[in-house]
């Protein structure tokens, strides 16, 4: 047993003075005995990412450029296919790996990994079936990050059953495949490494083949991950072949409750907004991707007036960071009201707390895992942040949580601990530079093939 203290200690309940910590195998112990190593000023619990397509990190910086005087996700996303296209396991190992490090040294402790690329780019299995999967948890293991990976259904192009076309052809399974897949990642769950179920989302997944999924009995109790209308041009398709609007339909038909999360969910009715707060489940927020792509806002105030749960991603990783995606959840609501401190609660006036605390009880939920909290039990998770900083100078515990997400763009995360394991001390993580030459040699090594 490992004994820690801090100075202060954050939970969405408040704030503990001189807290004392025990960590044993890796979770938190119920009791510490004496003051231990004193770990900061400030220390919270590390931040749960909800989704992820850890590729797409390298693609980073490559769609900015017009193809279309009406650019949208949609010419995006042929960019991507195109990119994705020449990524191969060790390639995504690498890639992957880098993403981690970057979401640990910013504060992230768990990823959920909405995974796609199972195939050779031509469609054709790898000799092992979970290759790439498989590659994703050797990069979360050599990171240190808690992985929930989501290997995802992928079998049709469109809400018309259209088969995939040439570029998406790598992402498919049957309902068959796609539970033996699960079974022989199962089979390998650890303390660090949790298994849930994605649905790519309504075009690319039949009502016939999500049931079959949900109604196994290997995916009973899982995770279940969904993309859901995050496009207008979505929700125009399914009102004209289901007669319904997305997440309208998936309330409907399925049994959406606590252990789903509905990413995005960015184009809803209030009738939607309403039902979706009170089903339990979680919804997906990606405010840094959901802006690059130009997808839209999600109704954010009255969800949380709803009390609906919420967590955020960084989706495509053009931004790498807690609190980028936390601010601008807040900051996008104040450009379409025109008003300030949006994103509070009746119980908490203060926007960084409430948005906080929702993320990391968002997160967790959708993780399923013992994440996003610092108490007896739970995964020994959390970040302590920079003492020295100047942008915490004056600061009380009233204004910490404020300060670290709307300060500015400094890194105030110091030290990260995973599992009871440090993965980050003064800022850097513990296998930086060994990560970093690997990802480096693979990007470039891709951008060759171009």
């Amino acid at each position: 047993m490992k004994n820690y203290f801090a100075e202060s200690l954050w939970s969405p309940q408040g704030w503990t003075r001189g807290a004392r910590l025990a960590v044993a195998a890796g979770r938190i112990a119920a009791a510490a005995d004496g003051h231990g190593e004193r770990l900061g000023r400030c220390v919270l619990p590390g931040m749960p990412n909800l989704h992820s397509h850890a590729f797409q990190r390298a693609m980073a910086g490559l769609a900015e450029k017009q193809t279309n005087s009406s650019d949208s996700f949609w010419t995006w996303r042929e960019t991507m296919y195109a990119f994705a296209g020449r990524i191969g396991p060790e390639d995504l190992q690498a890639i992957a790996a880098q993403l981690y490090v970057e979401m640990l040294e910013a504060g992230y402790t768990q990823v959920c990994e909405f995974h796609y690329l199972h195939h050779q780019p031509d469609g054709k299995r790898y000799a092992d079936p979970a290759a790439m999967s498989l590659a994703l948890i050797e990069a979360a293991r050599e990171a240190g990050i808690g992985l929930t990976l989501l290997p995802t259904l992928y079998m049709t192009g469109g809400f018309d059953g259209r088969p995939l076309s040439e570029r998406q052809r790598r992402f498919g399974f049957d309902v068959d495949g796609y539970l033996s897949l699960l079974q022989q990642l199962v089979n390998v769950e650890n303390a660090a490494l949790r298994i849930g179920v994605a649905l790519h989302s309504l075009r690319a997944v039949p009502e016939k083949a999500m049931r079959e999924v949900l109604a196994a009995e290997l995916t009973r109790g899982m995770p279940v991950h969904v993309h859901i209308a995050e496009q207008i041009g979505e929700v125009q398709d399914c009102l004209a072949l289901r007669n319904a609007r997305p997440v309208e339909w998936l309330l409907d038909n399925l049994p959406v409750d606590a252990r789903w999360c509905l990413v995005h969910a960015t184009h809803m009715s209030a009738q939607e907004t309403q039902r979706l707060a009170q089903s339990g489940a979680v919804a997906g927020l990606c405010p840094t991707t959901e802006a690059n792509l130009g997808d839209g806002l999600f109704p954010l105030k009255a969800y949380i007036d709803e009390n609906g749960a919420l967590g955020i991603g960084s989706d495509s990783h053009i931004s790498v960071s807690p609190v980028e995606e936390l601010r601008w959840l807040e900051y996008g609501q104040r450009l379409a009201t025109r008003h300030r401190n949006i994103a509070v609660s009746v119980a908490n006036h203060s926007v960084g707390e409430t948005l906080f605390a929702a993320a990391l009880r968002g997160g967790a939920q959708a993780a399923g895992v013992g994440v996003g909290a610092i108490a007896a039990d739970a995964r020994a998770d959390f970040i302590v942040l920079d003492d020295d900083s100047a942008l915490l100078a004056g600061r009380d515990e009233a204004s910490l949580i404020d300060t670290f997400l709307f300060a500015g763009n400094a890194n105030l995360v110091r030290h990260v601990m995973v599992g009871g394991d440090w993965v980050v001390r003064d800022f850097r993580h513990r296998d930086r530079e060994r990560i970093a030459a690997r990802y480096r040699a693979t990007v470039e090594r891709l951008a060759a093939r171009v």
